[in-house]
């Protein structure tokens, strides 16, 4: 293992805990250190086995324990990794990267115009396309709010629906994010960088109250729209609005891998069903 490790440290003969407390310990510490951050990877457990010495097994109980604490989650046949249970959306990135070291890979949105996920998934395909993940298929369902329609948000203050001006906004803001997504999709596909690829987009009439990022219907990033009032140019005009504010939202991270004792696993299968439900029903296809 490199020095970059080296926050691990060794075991302590002396030390009257086991070695699986003590190896529990020691990462627990470079977490909450800050030493390992929210969404990087653990060592693989035959690293930390051949750095402490130790049987496999011992080092799934040290792991079992964080688990416990909720400082980790496990992802079948990717690791384990430290959670980022309160991180704001760029703590997206390494989750998302995470998933796309499986072969294959699905996300999920539900949100308002997909602005955030543009920015994050953007730099994931960027890695794709220089060949640094290599996922085989990849599947994109993004399901927003139709700005083509009447929305009651964002609106002007005092006004009780969006104007014209305001909505034309939004939905320029709406199309640039998805149509960016959609394009890189099909990029990699043309390329030859992916077996199979599909990025779909389907739109509503409800007004969001909070965004959703489903990652391989295993992982869930959950965050409230909190609804304030900012001042934008419109028409040349400053103009004070009530507006969804995606960017200052904080997401709360489940995953199905926590313990028994979690209702994570529950609440990543309720999130995928609440999705699928509006996906197959009210939304509709979005025309660019």
């Amino acid at each position: 293992m490199s020095g970059d490790s080296d926050y691990l440290g060794d075991l302590d003969p002396d030390d009257p805990r086991t070695p699986s407390q003590q190896i529990a310990n020691k990462l627990r510490a470079a977490i909450l250190t800050g030493k390992l951050k929210p969404g990087e990877k653990l060592p693989s457990q035959p690293d930390l086995a051949s750095r402490y010495g130790v049987a496999r097994e011992t080092i799934k109980v040290a792991l079992r324990t964080l688990q416990a604490e909720r400082l980790i989650v496990s992802r079948q046949g990717s690791g384990s990794f430290v959670r980022a249970q309160t991180e704001r959306p760029i703590g997206l990135r390494p989750h998302i990267e995470a998933a796309f070291e499986r072969p294959h890979v699905s996300l999920d949105f539900a949100g308002f115009s997909g602005e955030t996920l543009h920015n994050t998934l953007i730099e994931v395909l960027d890695k794709v396309r220089a060949g640094r993940l290599t996922p085989e298929s990849l599947k994109i369902r993004m399901m927003m709010c139709d700005t083509a329609a009447p929305m009651a948000l964002p609106r002007r203050v005092g006004t009780d629906t969006a104007e014209d001006a305001i909505r034309q906004r939004a939905e320029r803001i709406s199309k640039r994010a998805v149509n960016g997504i959609v394009d890189a999709v099909n990029e990699l596909v043309d390329m030859g960088l992916l077996r199979s690829a599909t990025a779909e987009v389907r739109v509503h009439e409800l007004v969001p109250s909070f965004k959703l990022y489903i990652l391989n219907s295993e992982e869930i990033f959950f965050g409230l729209y909190p609804v304030a009032s900012h001042t934008i140019r419109l028409n040349g005009d400053q103009v004070k609005i009530f507006d969804l504010l995606g960017k200052d939202s904080t997401l709360f991270h489940f995953s199905v891998g926590e313990d028994d004792t979690s209702n994570a696993p529950q609440f990543v299968k309720e999130a995928q069903g609440w999705f699928d439900s509006l996906w197959e029903t009210i939304a509709r296809e979005y025309v660019p």
